[in-house]
């Protein structure tokens, strides 16, 4: 049973009035567990459904190249990028079996939290020749029993048929990216082998898709094999918004949500700057970005990765934004969770069989560890202290509006009516705050803090606390000592 429909318990920490006065939940947010094999997922799901958490996204679970195969230069086939070259439509990968990942859908249902799986359909492969990860041959345009050569792009609008600049529409939906075979999405057999797939996945009981790289496929295409799938599938597309081009996030939201990209990069540096007035007053029409169809984020792994947004390495930082983000009414929020890494091609750590090492995390974790992260270290960057707490309590207030959002210095304010307050401070220095706020005079539990260990007070209209580097502060009315 999810917790916070349940009546609380004498033992509960957290107390309300009795079962009639038990807070709504509503939930919206996902965690995108970058590399977690199947086991781990199955296990990770049990905490995420406690806390609330909405679904959860996979990495590619389809058969994928061997890179030890492909004889590629500079690479020796540990890197995390082989995950994202299909070789066939198989759901298996050195993530885990079939039977594993149904196993991990079964777990994460039971637990209350839907699984949406990384579709990889714009392309197939990147190398000349080699083996799958499950013993397929193949070759760069030829897949046995999916697809032969008249089944990809021929662009023949640049020398190697990749994708040169990002001028026009049809190079960048037509040649390749990064030399992966381009498939032609038009096509009805294309299509068709596609549908089939991801009818698998949901067979399988995965709820919803990642479209990767749907920047690269038609929106019609993508609309088109969206309209094939069950009613209500939820699908995002991966849409990066780039200044002055031609391809942009709006043409998606017709068939599917997208990641607001401009989002992630402009609140992670204003959030970096402890800029809390421009956070204050960002708003969709005054900064470029979507105004329906989005979803938030502050890194994925691609972005923390080319330093398009913060990462890990930002700690105090990337914190604070995370939890901007759960206190936003911009979009349904997405974190994200992967391991370390100093070279960004890295692969996740593997065990002595090529499988990926499944990732523990003991709950301790922190954005400031003593003596950093080591490479291949998981992370947790959902489990860091308030993450999963902040995710509990937008559950009970997100249908409550934000009434108000302000700054003092460097703290952001973010009100929700007589619902909720939230607070963080955007620096590495302490700062006391005086903030009114609509709550009802009286005390409250910083749901931040586990088990209402800290506990502040309403008193005259007036929220009056000191916040520490990067912290955070949030309180419901619903959340009483």
């Amino acid at each position: 049973m999810r917790r916070l429909t349940a009546c609380l318990t004498a033992a509960a920490v957290l107390a309300v009035s009795g079962c009639a006065s038990a807070p709504p939940e509503r939930r919206d947010a996902g965690v995108a567990l970058f590399q977690w094999s199947w086991d781990a997922i199955a296990a990770e799901c049990a905490v995420l459904g406690e806390a609330g958490v909405d679904w959860v996204l996979t990495s590619p679970p389809q058969e994928h190249v061997d890179g030890a195969t492909a004889g590629l230069d500079g690479a020796d086939g540990t890197e995390w990028w082989w995950s994202y070259q299909p070789v066939s439509y198989a759901v298996e990968s050195r993530l885990g079996t079939r039977d594993e990942f149904a196993a991990m859908t079964a777990a994460c249902r039971d637990a209350g939290v839907d699984v949406y799986a990384d579709a990889v359909v714009n392309h197939m492969a990147g190398v000349e020749s080699g083996t799958g990860w499950a013993g397929t041959a193949f070759t760069h345009y030829e897949y046995p029993g999916l697809y032969a050569r008249d089944d990809f792009h021929d662009c023949d609008r640049t020398p190697d048929d990749d994708i040169d600049a990002y001028r026009e529409p049809f190079v960048i939906q037509h040649c390749e990216l990064e030399n992966l075979a381009d498939l032609a999405t038009e096509s009805e057999h294309v299509r068709s082998t596609i549908i089939a797939y991801l009818e698998d996945l949901l067979s399988l009981g995965v709820t919803g898709f990642r479209i990767d790289a749907a920047k690269h496929i038609d929106p019609d295409d993508v609309a088109a094999i969206v309209a094939a799938l069950p009613e209500g599938t939820p699908v995002i597309s991966e849409v990066i918004r780039g200044a002055g081009e031609p391809v942009q996030p709006e043409q998606y939201t017709g068939s599917s949500t997208v990641w607001e990209f401009g989002w992630a990069e402009r609140v992670g540096a204003f959030v970096d700057a402890g800029q809390a007035r421009a956070l204050a007053d960002l708003s969709p029409e005054g900064y470029g970005l979507l105004e329906q169809g989005q979803r938030t984020f502050v890194a994925n792994h691609d972005t923390e990765r080319n330093g398009q947004t913060l990462s890990y390495r930002d700690g105090g930082a990337f914190a604070a934004a995370t939890a901007v983000m759960l206190a936003s009414d911009y979009g349904p929020p997405t974190l994200h969770s992967g391991y370390a890494f100093s070279d960004r091609d890295a692969g996740p750590a593997l065990e002595a069989d090529g499988s990926v090492a499944d990732a523990s995390c003991t709950g301790s974790e922190r954005p400031d560890p003593e003596g950093g992260w080591a490479d291949g270290e998981w992370v947790c960057q959902h489990r860091w202290p308030g993450m999963l707490e902040l995710v509990s309590w937008r559950t009970r207030v997100v249908d409550a509006p934000v009434t108000e959002q302000s700054s003092t210095g460097s703290v952001l304010v973010s009100l929700r009516g007589e619902t909720a307050a939230f607070a963080v401070q955007l620096d590495d220095e302490a700062a006391a705050v005086e903030v009114p706020v609509g709550l009802p005079d009286g005390r409250y539990c910083d749901v931040v803090v586990p088990g209402c260990a800290s506990v502040v007070e309403v008193a005259g209209g007036i929220l009056a606390v000191e916040l520490g580097p990067w912290q955070a502060i949030a309180l419901d009315r619903f959340t009483r000592p």
